[in-house]
C-alpha cells in the first residue's frame, strides 16, 4: 500500500513510549509504530460500529424476512 508522510503532534509521553518499544525492536521504527496503532484502533472502532448496527436489528423481524425468502426460493426452483 502506499505511504504517505504526514506530521503529527503527540504528547511526549506517548513519544517516550513509542520510543521505548522501538528501542525494544518491538517496531522498526517510529512510523511503523505509530501506523500499527493507528490501524489498531480503526479496526477496534469498525468492529464497535459494526456490533452498534447490528443492535438496531429486529431479530423477528429477520427471522420473517429470512423464512420468507426461503419459501419463495423454493417455490420457484423447479423439482426433478
Amino acid at each position: 500500500m502506499p505511504t504517505t508522510k504526514v506530521a503529527i503532534t503527540l504528547d511526549e509521553e506517548i513519544l517516550e513510549e513509542v520510543d521505548r518499544l522501538v528501542k525494544e525492536k518491538k517496531y522498526p521504527n517510529r512510523s511503523k509504530a505509530i501506523q500499527e496503532a493507528i490501524q489498531f484502533r480503526l479496526e477496534r472502532w469498525h468492529k464497535t460500529r459494526m456490533i452498534e448496527e447490528a443492535k438496531k436489528f429486529d431479530i423477528e423481524e429477520e427471522q420473517t424476512i429470512a423464512e420468507e425468502g426461503l419459501v419463495a426460493e423454493n417455490e420457484t426452483w423447479p423439482e426433478y
